[in-house]
């Protein structure tokens, strides 16, 4: 019997976002991100629900994270995002790589 992991079985996490997605705030979260991806993890939901600000670093933390997950066969989905933050993903034509839902 083969005991190796099937490719095929990816797994999943959802991240809670512990407020706003600004740089001084973003390594905890990056840190969380590395943590998921080495043990596996290639379908990722960052919940955004007590998310009211995403700044410049924290748009380049989730385009990072989606381009790793992307090349591990994987997706970054954002859920219950503010409607402001909805707004300006869709300036940035973020929503055009990654799934986001609003509150």
């Amino acid at each position: 019997m083969n005991n190796e992991t099937n490719p095929q079985e990816l797994t999943a996490a959802v991240v809670e976002a512990e407020g706003d997605l600004v740089s001084p705030k973003l390594a905890a979260l990056r840190s969380k991100f590395r943590e998921l991806v080495d043990a596996g993890t290639v379908h990722l939901t960052l919940d955004l629900a007590s998310t009211h600000m995403v700044d410049s670093a924290g748009i380049g933390l989730l385009m990072s994270a989606h381009n790793t997950l992307k090349k591990a066969g994987g997706e970054l989905t954002v859920i219950h995002a503010s409607k402001d933050i909805i707004e300006l993903f869709r300036t940035m034509r973020i929503h055009k790589h990654l799934s986001v839902s609003g509150d």
